[in-house]
């Protein structure tokens, strides 16, 4: 008999963790949650705010598989993560298993090393109930608000949506902020800058570029000043040196790393949590989900060793860190390498490259400041009111820049004084080579990458370090939210150039306001934060996001009961959502007039249709049907006037004839395409569907059909229902209406199957699947028998 069984989440950490444990303890995995709320109904009490938690159907197997090795064990040590999901997934174990919570072990680790394994063993405790049911309260709210809110979206807006407590708020961040860009009005401005000569000790020159202190507003304000330019006689009339420091970012908390991973390696965020969750089951990292920025003494210690190691005592520096935001609630350290004298390691470039970021983050955080000399050289004219200022620096001692320099949002922007100027003396003379005025325009607001969208939830307090990720997944996959480039516009600006006694001007071209890889609102995202903006204003509060966290906190406290606060919060939300499902109202949410069409003068409309955004001439209420078109990408619902909607309307159109038969090119759901005699091929994402020729359709339908043809392998005349087909995946069988792949020996001579083979091919697969279904049902019904078992004991004792 086992004497120890230790159950943890993930199959990698099993691995990882049983290379430290004797031969006394067996490692399981429970993949994830063992039991959760049903996938397809609300699984709430609404009387009572009970959760109904179910056995998912594929984890029944596994289920009986560790009650049945959990009864033969001495001890059971449920190792689930250090965190509220971590501490709920340990106690859904005892639930299912049929563990007694007071004599079951709860073990946590923020690190997957030998000694923190060996070390928890010895320090074990019980599961953390008010953690559970902080979990709990998470868990039921936002089930209560996406059941509730989606069905109404679905009746008011269009099918299939949906809405959440943390994804509607992030969509609205990014509906906000795209609506304060087009709101912006850029305001053109002058700035000045200039290149002086000044002559060295060795009778060499040296070159000083400077910014002039004033931006001018007007052409006639820059002409004036360069005139005066044109005779001033420039001077240094002050020089000043100054000392400075920079100190070393603190180590990764969640946020910060999916956010510099982001700027530093191009990762999207849910890849970082992808990549850092390996890193930490193969016990390379402490725990990436955290909000602390505090490292343990052994870190500080090994770091301090591997700092002196490489670069010398002087490099090193004591630094404690310590997290400002109350609430931080999940793991106890800082994101950072578990063994710190492991520069590299062994992995996927992805694994290496993120290892590599947490490293130098880490090490350099307990390195010294980096001492900085900066020199400013103000240069005047006595007939001038403005003045030029000349910005340099030199880095004395480079400290913890040897090894790290925090990334921002901000860095294309910034500019960059990191050079030395010339030796110059007070009074000292300076010959004027050029300068230059160039037209620029005030920047609006940017929009979010995923990065600064972490980066905002976590300053507003929306959302945890293990809700980022899944958030902004979920509002791209919801299409809400896309990622893309926005084409800039083209735009002309000044330059005024004055070298030696002449003014010169030139007008130059740019791209103004192109942004790549930014998150853009669709218009249901947008049609959808509108809806729920007015109808449930409450939910899509910051505050109320904010406030919800910290009540979290509360019940993870043990100050707070979770049940009371989920009753409070629903006494108001429910009657909410039932007077927003019964109200009437003239429009559907998003809907907006254009105007009327200039041949029938019937009304025209956009709004949200069955597959998405569509332009409609006409309504239901006229004897004749409304005419639609699908609304393209590069136009917004918001923005898009009568003239560009009825370009729309003139497809589809005739291109000619192929074969005898009618060549059009037309736009459907999934854009637009060329028909001909009844087959369909899309066009390419560049092509013009006002501009295409017939002879660029024809290409398309023969191309067309040859994937078609290549797709039919082989027919026969014994059945014509039979058929062996070619998939992305390899050759497969169709039957009936039915797909059923084969073996992968097979694929090479799939053409030479004979009839008679693959019909015994058909009944071998449609006899596996019925005795799987049959294995299923019986295996649902016996963990059906022994929930209710251990159901009714425990409620049995409850009232004992």
């Amino acid at each position: 008999m086992q004497k120890n069984l230790v159950i943890v989440e993930s199959p990698a950490k099993a691995k990882t963790i049983e290379k430290f444990l004797g031969k006394d303890y067996k490692v399981m995995s429970s993949y994830g949650h063992i039991r959760d709320l049903k996938k397809r109904e609300i699984s709430i009490d609404e009387k009572t705010l009970e959760p109904e938690y179910e056995i998912p159907e594929e984890k029944v197997s596994l289920v009986e598989d560790l009650r049945s090795k959990a009864g033969k064990a001495e001890t059971v040590w449920l190792a689930s993560d250090e965190d509220r999901e971590g501490e709920a997934i340990s106690w859904h174990l005892c639930e299912v298993l049929g563990l007694d919570e007071q004599k079951t072990n709860r073990i946590v680790f923020h690190e997957i090393t030998e000694s923190a394994i060996l070390d928890a063993i010895e320090h074990p405790r019980h599961i953390n109930m008010d953690l559970v049911n902080a979990q709990q309260a998470r868990r039921v709210l936002d089930r209560l608000v996406g059941f509730k809110l989606s069905p109404v979206l679905w009746r008011k807006v269009k099918p299939a949506l949906s809405a959440g407590r943390v994804q509607s708020v992030a969509v609205r961040l990014i509906v906000e902020r795209e609506r304060e860009i087009q709101n912006f009005k850029s305001e053109p401005y002058y700035s000045v800058s200039g290149v002086f000569a000044v002559v060295n000790p060795d009778g060499s020159a040296s070159e000083v570029k400077a910014q002039l202190s004033k931006r001018f507003s007007t052409e006639d304000e820059v002409m004036e000043f360069l005139e005066k330019c044109k005779t001033a006689t420039f001077y240094a009339d002050a020089i000043t040196k100054k000392p400075s420091k920079r100190t070393p970012a603190p180590p990764f908390t969640t946020s910060t790393l999916q956010q510099e991973a982001a700027r530093k390696l191009g990762f999207t965020v849910s890849q970082t949590m992808m990549v850092a969750q390996h890193l930490y089951e193969s016990g390379r990292i402490t725990y990436m989900r955290t909000d602390s920025v505090n490292l343990s003494q052994l870190c500080l210690n090994a770091s301090k060793s591997e700092i002196v190691n490489l670069y010398g005592e002087n490099y090193s520096k004591l630094r404690k860190y310590h997290t400002n935001s109350k609430g931080a609630q999940e793991a106890h350290e800082a994101i950072r390498p578990s063994y710190m004298n492991m520069t590299e390691i062994e992995g996927s470039a992805q694994e290496r490259k993120l290892y590599d970021l947490i490293w130098k983050r880490t090490i350099a955080s307990q390195m010294a400041d980096a001492e900085i000399e900066k020199t400013t050289i103000t240069i005047k004219s006595d007939g001038i009111e403005e003045v030029f200022t000349a910005q340099g620096e030199v880095i004395k001692f480079d400290g913890f820049l040897k090894v790290y320099r925090e990334s921002s949002d901000d860095d294309e922007n910034g500019e960059d004084y990191s050079h030395s100027l010339p030796v110059i003396k007070k009074g000292q003379e300076l010959t004027r080579r050029e300068i230059l005025t160039t037209e620029r325009f005030s920047a609006g607001p940017q929009r979010y990458t995923e990065a600064s969208l972490v980066h905002k939830m976590e300053e507003l307090g929306i959302g945890r370090p293990s809700t980022y990720a899944p958030t902004i997944s979920t509002i791209q996959q919801r299409e809400y939210v896309m990622k893309g480039d926005k084409k800039g516009e083209e735009r002309f600006y000044s330059i005024y150039q004055l070298k030696g006694k002449q003014i010169t001007q030139k007008t130059r071209k740019e791209m103004a306001g192109s942004e790549r890889g930014k998150l853009l609102p669709t218009d249901i995202g947008t049609v959808v934060n509108d809806f729920l903006m007015e109808n449930f204003p409450g939910i899509m509060d910051y505050n109320f996001t904010a406030k919800v966290e910290q009540d979290f906190d509360k019940i993870a406290e043990g100050n707070e009961k979770w049940k009371d606060m989920m009753k409070h919060f629903y006494k108001d939300f429910e009657p909410t959502v039932e007077e927003t499902l019964n109200s009437r109202q003239k429009f559907k949410a998003g809907e907006r007039e254009l105007g009327s069409d200039p041949k029938t003068g019937r009304p025209v409309f956009v709004k949200i249709g069955r597959f998405g955004p569509v332009v409609q001439i006409g309504s239901s209420e006229d004897k004749d049907k409304p005419q639609f078109a699908q609304l393209p990408k590069e136009l917004s619902m918001e923005t898009i006037t009568l003239e560009e909607a009825m370009e729309l309307f003139k497809l589809p159109r005739d291109l000619g004839e192929f074969e005898g038969l009618p060549v059009s090119v037309g736009a459907g759901r999934f854009g637009p395409y060329v028909k001909h005699d009844r087959m369909f091929a899309s066009l390419p994402k560049d092509a013009d569907p006002m501009a295409i020729t017939l002879d660029e359709a024809i290409v398309l339908i023969q191309e067309k059909r040859r994937q078609e043809a290549a797709k039919h392998m082989k027919f026969f005349l014994e059945d014509p229902k039979l058929e062996i087909m070619n998939g992305i995946y390899g050759p497969y069988l169709a039957y009936d209406g039915q797909n059923y792949r084969l073996p992968k020996n097979l694929h090479e001579n799939a053409k030479d199957l004979t009839y008679d083979e693959c019909m015994k091919i058909i009944e071998q697969m449609k006899s596996e699947e019925g005795d799987k279904k049959t294995a299923k049902r019986g295996a649902r019904k016996g963990a059906g028998r022994k929930a209710a078992t251990k159901k009714t004991t425990t409620k049995a004792e409850a009232e004992a």
